[in-house]
C-alpha cells in the first residue's frame, strides 16, 4: 500500500580477508529541515534514517511536524530513563502500542501502570532463569527433529533460513508454554501470518506527529485481520487444549493458571490469559528466530568463526548432540549470539512516550515527548565499541563485557525482556546442535538488507544452501 512512497535505502557491505563489515544501511546523507524526507524514509525503514553524528555518545532533541524526539545514545543518559526515572518513561510509544493492541490486547509488551506491574512480576517467575533448565529437553527434542528434516531434503537444498528458524523456535516456545506440539502446518501459519502482520503495519503512525497524544489506530484493513485471525485460532486452540487437560502440567500456561487460582486477583480472564500467552509466544518465538538467522548470514561469510565455533562443539561435545548442560562450556557459540545481538538487536528500536515533563542530561523534555533509546546505534557507537560496525565475536570472549547501559539487546531496568535467559540459551543451543550437523551458506549473489519493521529481519528472508558435516 502507498509503496510509490518508499525511499532507496542504500547497504554497505564489505568483505576482506577476515575484516567482516556486515550489511547495514549507509549513513542518512540528506539535508536537515525536511521532515516529509524524513518521515518518508523512516515509514521505508527506520535504520535509514540516522546520520553518522547520531553514531556517538550524546543525547539529541529535534522536533517533527512539532513533536519532540529526544534520542538517547549515552548510557548514563539510558540508566536514567530506563532505572532511575523508569517510571516517567515506562510507557511504550503510540507507535508500538498502536502497532501491536491489535494482535496483543493489553498483553505485557505494550501495557504499563498497574497492569503491567501485576502481569510483570507474574510472568517473570513463569521464564525466571531458574526455570530455564527444566526447558532444555524441549530446545533439545525440537532443534533434533530439524536436524532430522534437513537431512533428509539431501546435501545442497535450499531453504529460507528465517522461515526455518521462525518454525523451530515457535515449536520450541509452543511446547515450553502450552506443552503441546504445535505441528509444521501450525508452525508455519503462526511466521507466515506474522510476516504478513509486520508488513502491513506502518513504521510510522503520522497521527502522533500530527498531534494526537495517543496516536491514530491502525487500519485493520481485510489481510490485517486475517493474519491476527489464524494466529489467534492457533493460540485460542493450544490454551483451550490445555484447559482441556490436553497439555503439559509443567508448561508456563499452567503456571498462569495456578498464580491466578492463588491470586484471584490478577483477573486472568480467557482473554486476558490469551493475551499473555499470545505475548510470550510472540516475543518469544520471533526475537530467538531473528537472532539465529543473522547468525547464520554472519557465520556464512565469516568463516574463520565457523570454524572457531565447529572446533568448540567437538572439543565439548565430541559426537554427541550438543545439550542444555553443554551450554556454559560453549564460549564461542555464546560470543557469536551475543555479537549477532550486538549487530542485529531483534527489537532496535526502544521507544518510549514522556508522561511528566522531565530532563535527560542538558535537554529539557516536555510530557508526550518521543525518547528514543536506539540499540542499533548505540551498538554500533565507536566509542563504546571498537571497530563498531565490524563483525567481531572475540569481543565478548575472555570475560569481557560492555559497560553497563551501553549493551541492552534485551533492553534494560525494570522493562528489561523477562525472557532473556531463556532466549539466550535457546539461540546458543539451537546453533550448537545445527552447526554440529550442517554448513549453511548464504549465496554470494544474494544481496542482504536488514529492515526494521516490528522486528528486525533481513528483507524478504534469507535464502540459504544446507551442507551436511561429515
Amino acid at each position: 500500500m502507498l509503496s510509490w512512497l518508499n525511499r532507496p535505502v542504500e547497504i554497505e557491505e564489505k568483505l576482506r580477508g577476515r575484516n567482516f563489515v556486515p550489511a547495514h544501511a549507509a549513513y542518512y546523507r540528506q539535508k536537515s529541515g525536511n521532515p516529509l524526507s524524513l518521515i518518508l524514509q523512516a515509514r521505508t525503514d527506520f535504520l535509514s534514517v540516522w546520520r553518522k553524528r547520531d553514531y556517538t555518545d550524546h543525547v539529541a532533541s529535534n522536533k517533527l511536524l512539532g513533536r519532540q524526539l529526544v534520542v538517547v545514545n549515552s548510557p548514563d543518559a539510558i540508566r536514567y530513563v530506563v532505572a532511575k526515572r523508569h517510571e516517567n518513561f515506562e510507557r511504550k510509544s503510540p507507535q508500538m502500542r498502536r502497532a501491536l493492541e491489535y494482535l496483543l490486547g493489553d498483553g505485557l509488551f505494550i501495557s504499563d501502570g498497574e497492569t503491567w506491574k501485576q502481569r510483570r512480576s507474574l510472568v517473570n517467575d513463569i521464564v525466571h532463569k531458574n526455570r530455564v533448565p527444566a526447558f532444555g529437553p524441549v530446545m533439545e527434542q525440537t532443534a533434533g527433529e530439524l536436524v532430522q528434516r534437513w537431512s533428509s531434503l539431501g546435501a545442497g537444498a535450499e531453504v529460507n533460513v528465517l522461515h526455518e528458524m521462525a518454525g523451530l523456535t515457535a515449536e520450541i516456545i509452543s511446547r515450553s508454554v502450552f506443552g503441546n506440539n504445535l505441528g509444521k502446518d501450525s508452525a508455519d501459519a503462526v511466521t507466515d501470518s506474522f510476516t504478513s502482520y509486520q508488513a502491513l503495519i506502518d513504521s510510522i503512525n503520522i497521527g502522533y506527529f500530527l498531534g494526537f497524544d495517543e496516536g491514530l489506530p491502525v487500519l485493520r484493513t481485510p489481510s490485517l485481520r486475517r493474519s491476527v485471525k489464524r494466529i489467534h485460532q492457533i493460540i485460542d486452540k493450544v490454551v483451550e487444549d490445555h484447559l482441556a487437560g490436553r497439555g503439559d502440567h509443567n508448561s508456563m500456561v499452567e503456571l498462569l493458571i495456578r498464580r491466578q487460582q492463588k491470586n484471584p486477583e490478577l483477573n486472568l480472564d480467557m482473554v486476558a490469559l490469551r493475551n499473555e500467552a499470545a505475548t510470550i509466544f510472540m516475543a518469544g518465538h520471533e526475537t530467538t528466530a531473528a537472532t539465529l538467522t543473522w547468525a547464520w548470514y554472519l557465520l556464512s561469510k565469516a568463516r574463520w568463526v565457523e570454524k572457531e565455533i565447529h572446533a568448540e562443539i567437538k572439543r565439548v561435545c565430541g559426537k554427541r548432540a550438543p545439550t542444555i548442560d553443554d551450554v556454559p562450556q560453549l564460549e564461542w557459540c555464546r560470543a557469536v549470539i551475543e555479537e549477532t545481538l550486538r549487530l542485529y538487536p531483534p527489537v532496535p528500536i526502544l521507544a518510549r512516550q514522556t508522561k511528566e515533563a522531565d530532563r535527560i542530561g542538558d535537554i529539557d523534555v516536555k510530557p508526550a515527548s518521543l525518547v528514543l533509546i536506539v540499540p542499533w546505534i548505540l551498538h554500533r557507537t565507536a566509542s563504546l565499541f571498537e571497530k563498531p560496525h565490524h563483525f567481531l565475536p572475540q569481543r565478548f570472549l575472555d570475560g569481557k563485557r560492555p559497560i553497563p547501559y551501553s549493551y541492552v539487546p534485551f533492553a534494560a531496568g525494570p522493562r528489561v525482556c523477562p525472557g532473556l535467559q531463556f532466549g539466550l540459551t535457546e539461540a546458543i543451543l539451537c546453533l550448537a546442535i545445527l552447526a554440529q550437523r550442517f554448513v549453511v551458506r548464504v549465496p554470494d549473489e544474494h544481496k542482504v538488507e536488514p529492515q526494521c519493521r516490528l522486528t528486525l529481519r533481513p528483507k524478504g528472508g534469507l535464502p540459504v544452501t544446507l551442507h551436511p558435516r561429515r
